[in-house]
């Protein structure tokens, strides 16, 4: 498959917007949560909560018709999959909220920052590992 595919280009747009809905709930769950679960507490729930919704999004609309087995396996396979994902998002929003104090006081940016850090490794997971 060609670097510029449009095809390609299209898919990860679409990865790209499904990602950005994902933020939102993300950045929601993350205020709601951090009065009673902390600001670590509240970011572990927040990812599963947004990336269960990426997949549901992703599952209809960017890899509509592709992968295969029954929902509650690929949204398994999804998570696992996303692991590296994961630590890059995680790893990257837990430094910036314990390591800068405006990260700690408005964790919208670690969660932006986290977001971006583990994008390209997830859409490539999920064209190759879930979405097949």
């Amino acid at each position: 498959m060609r670097l510029l595919d449009p095809a390609l280009i299209a898919q990860f747009l679409r990865f790209g917007t499904v990602g950005g809905i994902g933020f939102v709930i993300d950045t929601a769950v993350v205020y709601a949560l951090r009065g009673a679960l902390g600001l670590y507490g509240a970011g572990m729930v927040s990812y599963l909560v947004a990336a269960s919704c990426n997949w549901a999004l992703n599952r209809v609309w960017t890899f509509r018709g592709l992968g295969e087995g029954p929902a509650h396996r690929q949204w398994a396979r999804f998570m696992a999959a996303n692991l590296v994902g994961f630590v890059l998002n995680r790893g990257t929003y837990a430094i910036l909220v314990t390591w800068v104090p405006l990260c700690a006081r408005q964790p919208v940016f670690a969660v932006a920052a986290g977001s971006v850090a583990g994008m390209f490794v997830n859409f490539a997971l999920s064209r190759r590992v879930v979405f097949i």
